[in-house]
């Protein structure tokens, strides 16, 4: 089974009218968190992602996630690669670790998300990494929703890729027709 057809059988990839948590509308959105709510899924997932790394021969301190949607992709990528996994969360505006994680200087990080679509929590966490002198050698993430065009200084590989469409809101033909976006995500 293809990843599009998983998120499609766990009724994760949705139509309609949405606010993403970058700002921007879009007719598309994953919601992952119903392929990761299933551990088989989760893991299998995490060892494909995973594989990414050891095929391309990166080497690794520690995954490190943006709280909340790459939380559990983030652990199992770090159990298939047997290194450890901590996560960012939000604290005044910025993404910084808390609940006691902390990372040594020159430690080398992959960066996990569950979905991109700009590359701005990616990078967000990458920033904070960066501040405690963490390396970030690679990015991974279920799905690209930007086509491969939020790009990096280092690997990125997605298991999903595709062109969704984004609209900025004063732009976006959905709510021109009168449609009011939901969000569906897990930031407010």
């Amino acid at each position: 089974m293809d990843i599009r057809e998983m998120f499609e059988k766990r009724r994760a990839l949705l139509s309609g009218h949405f606010l993403l948590s970058s700002g921007l509308h879009s007719d598309t959105y994953f919601q992952s968190a119903l392929i990761l709510q299933y551990p088989k899924d989760a893991q299998m997932l995490g060892e494909m992602l995973a594989a990414k790394i050891l095929e391309h021969s990166i080497e690794a301190d520690l995954v490190i996630s943006p709280a909340l949607g790459g939380i559990i992709i983030g652990q199992e990528v770090a159990r298939a690669l047997d290194i450890r996994a901590i996560w960012t969360e939000k604290a005044e505006g910025k993404s910084v670790l808390r609940r006691g994680f902390s990372a040594r200087k020159g430690e080398r990080a992959i960066v996990v998300e569950d979905v991109i679509t700009t590359g701005l929590s990616s990078k967000e966490v990458m920033d904070s990494a960066a501040a405690l002198g963490i390396k970030t050698v690679a990015l991974l993430s279920l799905v690209d929703r930007s086509g491969g065009r939020a790009s990096f200084e280092f690997p990125k590989f997605s298991l999903l890729c595709l062109d969704a469409k984004n609209y900025e809101p004063s732009s976006c033909p959905m709510c021109a027709a009168g449609g009011n976006p939901v969000k569906p995500g897990s930031r407010k």
